[in-house]
């Protein structure tokens, strides 16, 4: 079947269209961005007019684009801006009456799942008792375990551009801010390392999404033109000497490096801090770098539900039945739409 997943989150509203089937290697055939900054236009705990509008058209081209390409079906959710504005049940809405699109909000619980469930396929059985972490815009996520469904799934409101906005005000931050941040940090990831090594120590670590893959390219690793596979690490030695290069650096200077995006420069110092409190405080001395996270994630889920008439044990958000039905004994509304 051709699926497509628009996945709206801080940064961006993403569309990937892939090519698959039950059992099979997702081939990607269409991918396209809208770099809509949301998280940046909510105020007051409110999501702006302004950015609601901006969301709608995204939403609305995403559709168009899905259409173009064929797709039998769109799964689409919304993370971290849309679960933290007060507002967004009248912005889901909105988009819902103005576009047909039903985009689900996924608590971070399930994005770390979701997450999880990718890297676990793209390395593995053989990896063992796998760690990972996932610095969105809004948010970082962790899991940790050895089967597909994480024994430990968690959420944490440390996204690189959440810190950037609320406690790296300069740019180029000030030593102060930033060594406040870090202490901060430390503190806060404790306990949830605590929590995490609970199950056993981990065979393998591994990093996901942009912050991950723009920090390891920064410090060494393989640039895309190596191709998907190539493997990519990030080692806590090599991000300490990167901080002490970026984090002098303004914004405008980072989005000139090869491997940063320039919609994503300004927080990438805070990614930073984050990826090097999460490793500080796992234990972790090298990451694996995996090109699979949340959106892959949800296509690999779809596709094992094809035809299959009854839930998992413990049910998924998005799953195989029609939008107008609903979980019996969870009233959740299915977000899988029909866009032919």
């Amino acid at each position: 079947m051709r699926l497509g997943v628009l996945d709206v989150g801080s940064n961006t509203v993403h569309l990937l269209v892939v090519d698959a089937h039950r059992g099979g290697h997702p081939n990607p055939m269409h991918s396209e961005k809208t770099q809509l900054r949301l998280a940046e236009h909510v105020e007051a705990g409110r999501l702006t007019e302004a950015g609601a509008d901006g969301l709608v058209r995204a939403v609305a081209r995403a559709k168009t684009a899905a259409m173009n390409a064929g797709c039998e079906e769109l799964l689409a959710f919304a993370t971290s801006a849309l679960r933290d504005a007060e507002n967004s049940a009248a912005v889901l809405s909105r988009v819902r009456a103005e576009t047909g699109i039903a985009l689900q909000v996924l608590s971070g619980e399930d994005e770390a799942r979701y997450t999880f469930l990718a890297v676990r396929r793209w390395y593995g059985w053989s990896a063992g008792r796998l760690l990972v972490l996932d610095i969105g815009g809004g948010s970082l996520e962790l899991a940790a375990g050895l089967d597909e469904d994480p024994e430990v799934a968690l959420s944490l409101p440390l996204g690189a551009g959440r810190l950037t906005r609320q406690r790296l005000t300069d740019d180029p931050p000030t030593r102060a801010d930033l060594d406040q941040l870090a202490a901060d940090l430390d503190a806060v990831l404790a306990p949830i390392a605590r929590q995490l090594r609970r199950g056993g120590p981990h065979d393998l670590a591994v990093g996901t999404s942009k912050t991950f893959r723009s920090l390891a390219q920064l410090a060494g690793a393989a640039p895309p033109s190596a191709g998907l596979r190539a493997p990519r690490m990030l080692t806590d030695v090599g991000l300490h000497q990167l901080f002490g290069f970026i984090s002098r650096m303004a914004s405008a200077d980072l989005a000139g490096l090869d491997g940063v995006s320039p919609g994503r420069a300004h927080q990438l110092v805070a990614g930073a801090l984050v990826a090097g409190g999460a490793m500080r405080a796992l234990r972790v001395s090298e990451l694996h770098i995996c090109p699979w996270a949340l959106r892959e994630g949800a296509i690999l889920h779809r596709l094992d539900t094809l035809g299959v008439p009854t839930p998992s044990q413990r049910p998924w958000p998005l799953n195989d039945r029609h939008p107008a039905t609903r979980n019996r004994g969870t009233g959740v509304t299915e977000p899988t739409v029909n866009v032919r």
